[in-house]
């Protein structure tokens, strides 16, 4: 029976790795799963070649979620970022992507649209010196389905569905992006038509020389006004800027993705804009914002790039 937890509904899922159900997911001994009880089910799996490590643990939700806007703006640079949520009446599902850059070629950019969904573009293409991992398609449509990601693992998740495979599996043939030594996460999402979603980050693993470690998280949906943030990199959650953020290495996000409200009451274009302005100045490049009305299925979108503004 679907349950809400601080804005999500129904049973949220956190898998590291891949759920591929070999894993039973029960209580800790001592501890029963009864409809009363308030803690989440983990089930956490890291994969190193080939080798599973599993366990199983519950956790309490304690973060109080805080305005997107809010927590965009005591980040400097959190990288690149996914925004997913449904709208303030619970008639939209909003999916947003951002990207920042601190190097010539990661600002040397711009979102354009393509036939399903958008691509990076080389602002000036005199100026591109390696294209391999600032061009891609960050959105795309496969299978009745929304694919966001900050990387060509679109593309890859894309082919999966079409063939009939998972996410996750899509997922599971790739790794965190190789630009030492930052060693970029990859982040990917995905809106599913009956509401749920999942987001997913592949990172190199803590006191690893090369493996990645591959979080999963699942969720059946979620309520009216609230939102789910990942980034690439690690953020503050309690509206005080961090001390590390212009630091040479970023440091990877950690832990579940935040929850967030999302005020849409002024609809698409307000919210972009206030999405643009809450990210830092000299770092922001490019915004994408869609709406999708859950009654229909028809979407509008908005793209935002600091190249074309004005």
């Amino acid at each position: 029976m679907a349950r809400r937890v601080r804005g999500l509904t129904g049973m949220v899922s956190v898998i590291n790795h891949a759920n591929r159900g070999n894993v039973p997911i029960a209580p800790p001994s001592g501890k029963s799963a009864t409809r009363g009880n308030r803690e989440l089910m983990h089930k956490k799996s890291i994969a190193f070649h080939g080798r599973f490590v599993s366990e199983v643990k519950r956790k309490e939700w304690t973060l109080m979620p805080v305005d997107i806007t809010a927590l965009l703006r005591v980040n400097k640079y959190p990288g690149r970022g996914i925004v997913l949520g449904a709208s303030s009446d619970g008639g939209k599902r909003i999916a947003a992507y951002f990207i920042m850059g601190r190097s010539e070629n990661s600002r040397n950019r711009v979102f354009e649209k393509t036939r399903d969904g958008i691509r990076t573009a080389a602002f000036d293409p005199a100026r591109l010196t390696d294209p391999s991992l600032v061009i891609y398609h960050p959105l795309r449509q496969a299978c009745g389905s929304l694919v966001i990601a900050n990387g060509d693992q679109s593309d890859t998740i894309c082919e999966y569905l079409g063939n009939g495979s998972s996410y996750a599996d899509a997922l599971m043939t790739r790794e965190y992006e190789p630009d030492p030594p930052i060693f970029t996460p990859r982040i990917s999402g995905l809106v599913r038509s009956d509401g749920s979603c999942s987001l997913s980050i592949l990172k190199k693993a803590e006191g690893e020389d090369v493996h990645t470690a591959r979080y999963f998280f699942e969720y059946s949906g979620l309520s009216a006004g609230a939102g789910l943030f990942l980034s690439t990199y690690n953020i503050s959650r309690t509206g005080n800027r961090r001390a590390d953020e212009v630091g040479a290495t970023p440091k990877p996000f950690a832990g579940e993705p935040a929850q967030v409200t999302i005020d849409y009451s002024s609809g698409l274009s307000a919210f972009a804009n206030e999405i643009w302005e809450s990210l830092d100045g000299d770092n922001k490049v490019s915004l994408y914002v869609r709406e999708t009305d859950i009654a229909t299925g028809a979407y509008d979108d908005v793209i935002i790039n600091k190249h074309r503004e004005g």
